[in-house]
């Protein structure tokens, strides 16, 4: 088992890396959406967008 950790500990390392990188950026995304913020940019229903969002329309 020790053999096959000191093997594999820099894809292990890596991939761990990676998954906190997803995580923090869906838990951005999240928040955002809790506070009613959008991906696209506009906020307030979508009134100054120029139609190609999908935001609450």
């Amino acid at each position: 088992m020790l053999t096959w950790l000191s093997a594999n500990l820099s894809t292990l390392l890596i991939s761990l890396v990676l998954f906190a990188v997803v995580i923090s950026i869906v838990r951005y995304l999240i928040r955002q959406k809790k506070q009613g913020k959008h991906t696209c940019g506009c906020s307030g229903g979508c009134a100054g967008c120029s139609g190609d969002c999908h935001c609450g329309r």
